[in-house]
């Protein structure tokens, strides 16, 4: 399992694989962790126990099973954790709501996050980033973006153009591995893009894609070089039954 630098030489990002292709990311400040849609609580608790962390937080991006469904088992082996997520009447665990442009320290780390409000995939969807890197859930993924299951196009289009403000060196954790899928769906419609191929052929050496980077995406991603929500709705369609 690799691991990936991060603002402090003592923060690394760690994937942990849950169900077909789900990542829950583990982001470790020495011996204290910060969990990010943790959906399944299994291989959470056993990473944590194998490696002596203490979890000091969950973030949650949004409602859905595959990434709040370890949630209240791991509460229960860590009840003093605090979680953060979106407003959301469903949830059935504690938790603290966060808003676009609030700002979340964790308490005896040095981590730190901003929060934006991206609505598309679903109407309560938030990602959480800072200085490099970005936790964007179901938002974005490496070539692609997530399904509209409650939002509309122009509602994802405009929460990708948020993304796309951010420092093109962020690294992208998105929350599934689809990389590969997307990249040949783009390679569909985008043609003569050096930049893609040559993703095409290092992205399929690789188990796990990510994390991506804005830089990348912004060249690469059909969703994000959509000049306008009508282009963008249109290519949404287009992968819907590809």
């Amino acid at each position: 399992m690799h691991t990936n630098n991060s603002l402090h030489s003592n923060i690394t990002v760690i994937p942990i694989k849950a169900f077909s292709d789900n990542y829950i990311w583990l982001i470790k400040d020495g011996n204290n962790a910060v969990l990010v849609d943790p959906g399944d609580a299994d291989p959470v608790l056993n990473y944590l126990s194998n490696n002596s962390l203490c979890l000091k937080a969950i973030l949650v991006t949004h409602k859905h099973h595959d990434h709040i469904g370890g949630i209240i088992n791991i509460k229960e082996r860590f009840p003093n954790i605090k979680v953060y997520g979106p407003l959301n009447p469903s949830f059935n665990f504690e938790y603290t709501d966060v808003h676009e442009s609030d700002s979340i320290k964790i308490e005896g780390t040095n981590l730190h996050f901003n929060v934006l409000e991206t609505p598309g995939h679903t109407n309560d969807h938030i990602v959480y980033y800072n200085e490099e890197n970005l936790f964007c859930g179901d938002t974005l993924f490496g070539c692609g973006c997530g399904r509209l299951f409650e939002g509309t196009a122009e509602e994802m289009f405009n929460s990708l153009q948020k993304l796309k403000m951010l420092k093109p060196s962020t690294k992208v954790f998105c929350a599934h591995e689809y990389t590969m899928e997307n990249i040949r769906f783009a390679q569909s419609i985008i043609k003569n893009n050096s930049l893609l191929s040559q993703r095409f052929h290092k992205d399929k050496l690789k188990l796990n894609t990510l994390p991506t980077t804005i830089e990348v995406e912004l060249t690469t991603n059909p969703f994000l070089l959509a000049e306008n929500s009508e282009e963008f709705k249109r290519i949404r369609l287009k992968k819907d039954v590809f």
